[in-house]
Parts: C-alpha cells; structure tokens; sequence
C-alpha cells in the first residue's frame, strides 16, 4: 500500500529537496515552476491566508512522486470559496505531479484526501498539460470517488524546435521571414546590434551569478514601455511583484533556471525577454523593448535572435505563453490548451458553482 506524508509548513519542505530535484528531473514536461526553488519563492511572498499542503508518495519504502497542493480562498459570485488546487497561480501555462509515475502519485494523493476530513469547498485541478496527462487526472479522481467536471483552461502559443532551426524557420511564413529580416537591416542602420543571453547553469556547476545589471536593464525597459502604466500587477517592474519576481531570479539564478535576453543598440539595452528554463524547455515570463525604438521592432528582432540561439543550444520547446495569441501566432508551431478537472461536493456552493461552470462551458461549445 502507498504511504503519504503530508507537509503543510514551507520550512520542513527542505529536507525533501533532494528528493524533489531528483523526482523533479524524471517528471514528463516538466517546468521549472514545478521546482521547490520556484515554490519557496512565491510562498514566502503569497503563502498569507494560503494553506501548503504538499502530498510525498512512497510504496514499498521507496518515493514515487510528489503532489504539491495548496488551500486558497477565491472570491466567487456566490461567495468566498475554498479552492485545493496547484500553487501555479497563473504564472506559467502547465502543472502536475513530480516524479516519473503521475498516475500512482495522484492516486495516492486522492486516496489520503479522501480518508481525511474535508475542509475545502472545490477539489480543482488547473493548468493540466493533455500532451503528459492524458487523461490521468479525470481517471485517477474517478477511481477515488472524485468525479470531475472537465474544461479548458487556457490556450497557449508554444514553438517545437525539435526539428532543428533550418526546418522550423523554413516553416513561416515568407512574408513573415522577409519582415523579421527587414526589422533586422533597419534596426542595424541605427547602429551596433549586439544580443545577450544570460543561462547561468546553477550552484551545482559554481555557475550561479543572477548578473543584477542585466535583470535590472530589463526592468527598466519594463517600466519604459506601457507595461510601466499596467495596472494588471504582473509586469517585472510592478510594486506589487517586484520583489517576488526578484526574489525568484536570485532562486532561479542558483537553480539555472535563468534565460534572461537583452538586444542592445550601441550597448545601449532596447529591448528584453524574460524566462526560465528547465532541461530544454523555455517558458517566456515577460518581455518587452523601449518605446523610443518602436518603429523598428526591437522585440520581433530578439525573439528571432531567442529562438535562434534556443535551437542551437538543443532547447525542444518554447513556450510562448497564454494569451496574445495573435502577435505570437507567426512564431509558434502549434497551441496546447490546458485543462481544469473540478471535483464538486455536494453541498449548495459548491453545487451552485458546478452549474455556473457547466452553463458556461455549455454557451462557449454553442450548445
């Protein structure tokens, strides 16, 4: 029979962080929000009013996986509710179990939420990646007395490099390949264009420098451009998270999980792209470039110079993000939708809110 630890405080986690890392590495897609670095991080800056509950899975005395969870309160037309999800909160597009078993580590882990008392109203797993899950969330829930509502969650922009660069870059467009080229030549006559990459490989290689020169240029390229007036609270320099995104850099930096891209002009930086990165997949977090160098799209020129340099490096994936997907539509190859499988218990909330979601997925099919 599987055992399962549950560890609800942030601290203790580290005395699993071997452990993490090595189920982390032989996790299927794994991303670099599934690291402790990344959970230490947004729980020391968002775990108020938050409950950890991080599920360890063992059978026969040995580790199968890991299912980090957390309890938040989420307000809801019908009222506050009590939501165990994943602690991604929006910040990346995929979630799952740690550890190369997903389907005994989510069995495991609704098992031992079955058998204990239930203080939450919505078990709501969000951010499921369908290209590894394949349908273990919506069985694993059903084998466990969980029986769960499934719907799509977000649709984001992602580019395959794994054919190599010649056949991905041969696959646009050719008016796109001839605009990106003409941007290039324009933005060269206004002088010196030099790109920089910054993937520090971590602690364990005695590779760790976060470089805060090249973090805070695109900071300042960040507070420049509109995002410095958006009122969303997500941009790089946003009070509201800026020492949490900080704070993550000098977690990722030591993690390497750093992809930190810089296009300058002259040396002068104009325009940037901020990611993580974890075993050749890239997720870009917030990019951005001055509004002074506009009419010769700085951006478009360095996310040909990112992707370029990504394939070279033996990066698989570029994840573009969620959102926008119009302006990343001439780079991607394909789109993944992620999706959300919701438990509803039977009590009125709950109840009430399983009709909301259902009427609304129901509206958005045209049924």
């Amino acid at each position: 029979m599987p055992s399962v630890i549950e560890v609800t405080n942030l601290d203790d986690l580290a005395g699993f962080r071997l452990l993490w890392n090595a189920l982390l590495s032989q996790t299927p897609g794994a991303t670099f929000f599934q690291s402790l670095d990344w959970l230490d991080s947004y729980w020391r800056h968002f775990g108020d009013g938050q409950k950890l509950r991080v599920l360890i899975v063992s059978a026969g005395g040995e580790p199968v996986g890991i299912l980090p969870l957390i309890h938040r309160t989420e307000p809801t037309r019908v009222g506050p509710v009590c939501v165990l999800t994943y602690p991604l909160d929006d910040w990346g597009s995929f979630y799952g179990p740690i550890g190369p078993n997903p389907t005994a580590t989510l069995l495991a882990g609704l098992q031992h939420l079955r058998a204990m008392p239930r203080d939450w109203d919505l078990l709501d797993f969000r951010w499921v990646d369908p290209r590894f899950d394949r349908g273990r969330t919506t069985s694993a829930m059903q084998a466990t007395g969980f029986w769960p509502g499934n719907q799509s969650w977000a649709c984001s922009s992602v580019v395959d490099l794994s054919a190599g660069w010649e056949d991905y870059w041969k696959s646009r467009t050719r008016k796109w390949r001839h605009n990106v080229s003409r941007l290039h030549r324009r933005l060269a006559e206004r002088g010196r264009v030099s790109y920089v990459r910054h993937r520090p490989e971590g602690r364990a290689a005695g590779d760790d420098d976060p470089r805060w020169d090249l973090y805070d240029a695109c900071v300042e390229i960040a507070r420049q451009s509109w995002q410095g007036a958006s009122t969303t609270g997500t941009t790089l320099s946003h009070e509201s998270v800026f020492s949490f995104l900080r704070d993550s850099h000098a977690q990722a930096a030591k993690a390497g999980g750093v992809d930190l891209n810089l296009l300058l002009v002259d040396d002068r930086p104009v325009a940037f792209a901020y990611n993580y990165v974890y075993r050749g997949s890239v997720f870009g977090l917030r990019k951005g470039f001055s509004p002074d160098w506009a009419d010769v799209g700085p951006g478009t020129v360095l996310q040909y110079l990112a992707l370029e340099d990504s394939s070279r490096r033996g990066d698989w994936l570029y994840d573009l993000g969620p959102g926008s997907l119009e302006i990343k539509e001439p780079w991607q190859t394909g789109t993944v939708t992620s999706t959300r499988h919701t438990h509803y218990p039977a009590a009125p909330r709950a109840q009430v809110l399983r009709l909301k979601h259902w009427l609304r997925k129901a509206v958005a099919s045209g049924k």
